[in-house]
């Protein structure tokens, strides 16, 4: 007898230690277990518009009808097929945009002489819509994947330019007199200094960079292109297929969203000594 209610007081107390651990991990959680709730919500309301409206498929589809277009098109190769020249188009943007975008910046936050050259430039470069200037490209570069690429990169260079300038130009001087009084060479204070103190502003360049590459590829293909997920919105508006639409939106979303949380995940492995602090 005295054994059980021993027991049973230290499972009374173990339950009392516990429950407000597992209230603080649902409260931490909270997005990821709504998220499915509020897209179930979404679904729902879309069904009933549709229902209530009595829209024809080709203003506005159900969900359901999109479902099964996004099956035929996944069963017949059609949506990989373009969806892998789109994301050839966006790394190759990605890659040459934001080489281009650190080195200048870089270039630009260390020699206040160069940011006086180039800046009226760069600025008066983005104040064009890169949108107005694709059909250019395509004109110079031909409708292959080099204007697209090209395109993209125009597109992500200029927020991750800024970013890079703001992240090395927010380095406390005092740390960096304490390199140099460490006899420290150029590229030890660039690694060990400038980079990690640069990180947390670089990454948030990044993350607006990766979702406007997904807009640069796509502005790109609406231009001239016989191929990606641009062609296929601009094909399936061309003959009123609306679901199909819906498919091509969707995956630029689910590739959009897919970056960003590719470049969060990265952000919180990298930056994880501030955790720790």
């Amino acid at each position: 007898m005295t054994i059980q209610m021993s027991r049973r007081s230290w499972e009374r107390q173990t339950l009392a230690v516990k429950l407000p651990q597992i209230w603080q991990r649902v409260i931490r959680n909270v997005e990821v277990l709504l998220a499915p709730v509020i897209l179930a919500l979404i679904l729902g309301m879309w069904e009933l518009l549709v229902r209530v409206g009595g829209y024809p498929s080709f203003i506005l589809p159900s969900p359901g009808r999109v479902w099964d277009k996004f099956l035929v098109v996944v069963m017949d190769g059609t949506l990989w097929r373009h969806t892998r020249i789109t994301l050839l188009e966006i790394a190759g943007g990605l890659s040459l945009g934001l080489t281009a975008a650190l080195v200048i910046g870089y270039g630009l936050a260390k020699s206040p002489l160069l940011e006086r050259l180039l800046s009226p430039y760069i600025i008066a470069s983005q104040s064009v819509p890169v949108v107005t200037i694709a059909p250019l490209v395509v004109i110079w570069f031909g409708f292959g994947a080099l204007s697209k690429v090209l395109i993209c990169a125009l597109t992500v260079f200029f927020p991750m330019l800024v970013n890079t300038v703001i992240g090395i130009r927010s380095v406390e001087p005092d740390l960096l007199a304490l390199m140099r009084s460490l006899r420290a060479t150029r590229w030890q204070t660039f690694r060990l200094l400038e980079v990690p103190a640069a990180l947390p502003v670089l990454f948030g360049g990044l993350k607006v960079a990766v979702t406007l590459a997904v807009i640069g590829a796509v502005v790109g293909e609406f231009v001239g292109a016989d191929r990606g997920l641009g062609f296929l919105l601009n094909l399936a508006r061309g003959i009123l297929d609306t679901p199909l639409l819906f498919v091509a939106l969707f995956t630029l979303i689910l590739i959009a969203l897919s970056l960003y949380l590719t470049v969060s995940w990265l952000e919180l492995w990298l930056l994880r000594w501030r955790r720790i602090e």
